[in-house]
């Protein structure tokens, strides 16, 4: 793959991000995101030790907002919630001066398996289509020269697709999604397993794994733009903070690019540092 070819693979990555975060879709999805609390530290060890696969968290009126209901007989995850007091002569409980910690109370919140309802706003769609040209086989293959192994499973959490673990040296691909949608996930665990072994920012690792994933599947006449946009969008907090990472981060995305692929075909190697 030339190098006019790579720059316009990603030139076309960030305009489709620029005008994807232009679009109603965009701004029902921010919405949606809103009515999502950050839970603190120990309140996220809280949510994990009760519901390991959680992944999308709220309390029963939040997810009532949103037009889905919390299943009769779930059991809520419980966390800790503080206890704002509004002090003596102040109006709101909304002004620092007027507002006091006093205490935290266990209150219930629940996971998105826990519910049932109107179909939350998504920025990323899952690809459809199969795959035949063999390339997940052959991305089995390029895995395996990098020392890993590739499962097929569905045991992951709702609307992981894989992940990548450089410790047992194993990528998981969630086996029930379409064929063409294993490849795209696949070459996105393939840019981990090049670059990521460690990262300082979760966000950038996950643009960087899905913008060579862009690149593999582009190259492999694969349309990935309806998963790959939002998704990018998304880690990156918008198109302008996507489009500053990509360029600043476009070397090492075509090498490991470029290394995937010339795997795939049994070419000479490019090395990624």
């Amino acid at each position: 793959m030339t190098e006019t070819t790579k720059a316009n693979i990603l030139d076309r990555l960030t305009e489709g991000i620029t005008k994807l975060t232009s679009s109603d879709r965009w701004q029902d999805w921010l919405t949606m995101q809103s009515r999502f609390h950050n839970y603190s530290f120990n309140n996220t060890l809280l949510i994990m030790a009760q519901r390991p696969d959680a992944t999308r968290v709220a309390g029963y009126n939040a997810w009532r907002k949103l037009d889905r209901f919390v299943r009769k007989g779930e059991k809520g995850i419980w966390i800790l919630a503080p206890m704002i007091y509004k002090v003596d002569g102040g109006d709101e409980p909304t002004d620092e001066a007027t507002r006091v910690l006093r205490g935290f109370k266990p209150v219930p919140v629940f996971d998105l398996s826990q519910t049932d309802g109107q179909d939350l706003p998504t920025v990323c769609t899952r690809l459809d289509g199969e795959d035949e040209a063999g390339l997940f086989a052959q991305l089995r293959t390029v895995a395996m020269t990098l020392g890993f192994t590739v499962e097929d499973t569905d045991e992951l959490p709702e609307g992981v697709n894989g992940d990548c673990n450089h410790d047992k040296h194993r990528i998981r691909v969630r086996a029930s999604n379409s064929p063409v949608q294993r490849v795209k996930t696949l070459a996105h665990e393939l840019g981990h397993g090049l670059l990521h072994e460690q990262f300082d920012s979760r966000s950038l690792a996950e643009l960087e794994a899905e913008s060579v994933a862009f690149i593999v599947c582009a190259n492999n006449g694969i349309n990935s733009d309806d998963y790959t946009f939002g998704y990018v969008a998304n880690w990156a907090g918008g198109a302008d903070e996507a489009v500053a990472e990509i360029k600043a981060s476009g070397g090492r995305i075509q090498r490991a690019a470029d290394h995937i692929l010339a795997a795939m075909s049994g070419e000479e190697l490019v090395e990624v540092a």
